[in-house]
């Protein structure tokens, strides 16, 4: 069975698909602009030109890892959050009882309690150590290399290159200046490819080869969904992730503030986060974009569902699932009675229910939800989800007006070369004189705080009542994610309605 994208609620409440026709019309426009990007190289994470490279440097790189019983990943952000969801997607073991290796262990804050207890609780000789920054000089990656490195030394003397990889520029940045400093083994983030769009370049794919994952299908998954536009850029009005951009402009056009990403594969959780930081840091600028809200089901059910339901009407939502998941144990005959419906039934059963009437509740509660349903849960599946994203991501800031591959406010909040210290004014907490280094980013905010008085209070108001409607699912190629049943050649629909 092939993934599928359902349309049926995409277009409810105050958004009607009439909404979307202004975007549809543009899709020559940004075909010309596809064809022209592409050809310059600033789509690497598009057409992949990195696979050729990075396939004959993984090959004897892949064995020397074997050795290690640990990977400690040393990033933030994009260079964290893709390897951090293939891990828990593909090899979840290590967060379960039993587990005999590999670890991987991902240090992707300023939390120096964290960090102490991973170098302290590790062996150095047992650990291969993976520094990730595309420029070579995130301070918070920098500050755990400089820590890192003097830790391998302590341990390993001269022969603590051997441990160390990074990952970065080809040319530029303090980490490739270390690398040749060193002689250490460095893999590298190709022009023009940002943190965000990285995961399925070494930056992800290094620590899925240390875990065992096919990472190979990563790529063909991807390559699979993107091929149609980097080899037929016109083709891209039928491409689902420019259906996708247009409904996603339409919500924001029309008041929608927030775009939920409702995973209803529990595996595949992770790459809620991922998700989150692809589309705001693409897209929130200029004033404009639609905040990305990650949810997990059935989790999430029994906490922020509450406020998807009954809460303000400014929500869309990208609603995942998948058929062909791990069924289980089944319950047995003995169920008491007001749960029979349980009997001889697997577990994984009730969460394809749960997944049903939540999107059954979120449809009725006027949400309007795209539903997509992958053929699979294994790393194909996942890699052309990603791209599908990715792309989908790239066109809806092309629609918006602005530049989702910069990001020009990201790091505002960061004074990294001077930090000053700023000293409360007389009673400005609990009536005593404190000192504290913020770092602040212009002198309004400063003044803000000197003199602001600020009490909050919060109200929670909950009301309940889960409400149904039926939506109808539409079946479209592995390859194309076509968008409407109709344009699907050979679709049959079934007796219960499924396609």
């Amino acid at each position: 069975m092939p993934h599928s994208l359902e349309w049926s609620r995409a277009y409810t409440a105050r958004l009607s698909e009439s909404d979307a026709a202004g975007c549809e019309a543009r899709s020559a426009e940004l075909a010309q602009r596809l064809a022209r990007e592409t050809a310059a190289g600033e789509l690497p994470f598009l057409s992949m030109p990195y696979r050729a490279k990075l396939e004959v440097e993984m090959a004897p790189l892949i064995p020397r890892l074997k050795a290690y019983k640990h990977m400690l990943v040393l990033g933030i952000g994009g260079s964290a959050l893709g390897a951090r969801a293939m891990q828990r997607a593909f090899a979840p073991g290590q967060d379960g009882p039993g587990h005999k290796g590999p670890w991987l262990w991902i240090a992707d804050n300023v939390c120096a309690e964290q960090f102490e207890a991973l170098l302290a609780k590790l062996s150095p000789s047992e650990t291969v150590v993976v520094c990730i920054s595309k420029s070579g000089g995130t301070i918070e990656t920098l500050a755990q290399y400089f820590l890192v490195r003097d830790w391998l030394k302590a341990a390993l003397g001269e022969c603590w290159q051997e441990q160390m990889i990074v990952v970065t520029d080809e040319r530029k940045g303090y980490l490739r200046e270390e690398a040749v400093r060193y002689g250490l083994t460095a893999l590298e983030v190709p022009d023009y490819l940002g943190g965000r769009y990285s995961a399925l370049s070494a930056v992800g794919l290094l620590p899925a080869a240390f875990l065992g994952i096919d990472w190979q299908a990563l790529l063909d998954g991807a390559a699979e969904v993107a091929r149609p536009l980097v080899e037929q850029p016109e083709s891209i009005a039928r491409h689902p992730s420019f259906a996708l951009a247009c409904w996603a402009k339409a919500l924001e056009d029309h008041g929608y503030s927030q775009l939920i990403f409702f995973c209803y594969i529990p595996q595949w959780a992770a790459y809620g986060p991922w998700f989150g930081q692809l589309w705001a840091e693409s897209l929130g600028k200029d004033g404009k974009g639609v905040m990305p809200v990650p949810a997990t089901g059935v989790t999430d059910q029994h906490s922020i569902n509450q406020m998807f339901l009954d809460g303000p009407r400014d929500k869309g939502c990208i609603f995942l699932t998948s058929r062909n998941q791990a069924q289980g144990r089944n319950f047995g005959m003995d169920v008491p009675e007001q749960w029979a419906w349980l009997r001889a039934k697997p577990f994984g059963s009730l969460l394809e229910a749960e997944a049903l009437g939540t999107r059954m509740a979120l449809c009725k509660s006027g949400v309007p939800l795209v539903h997509i349903e992958m053929s699979d849960t294994g790393p194909r599946a996942a890699g052309a989800l990603m791209m599908l994203l990715e792309a989908a991501t790239l066109f809806t800031g092309w629609l918006m007006g602005i530049n989702p591959l910069d990001q020009p406010a990201g790091c505002t909040t960061l004074w990294k070369p001077n930090l000053v210290r700023y000293q409360f004014p007389r009673g400005a907490i609990r009536g005593k004189r404190r000192i504290w280094p913020p770092i602040w980013p212009h002198r309004s905010a400063k003044r803000a705080f000197r003199t602001a008085s600020m009490k909050i209070s919060i109200a929670v108001k909950c009301s309940g009542g889960i409400k149904r409607s039926v939506t109808t699912p539409t079946r479209f190629p592995q390859t194309d994610f076509a968008r409407r049943h109709a344009e699907v050649p050979g679709a049959t629909r079934c007796k219960d309605g499924r396609a």
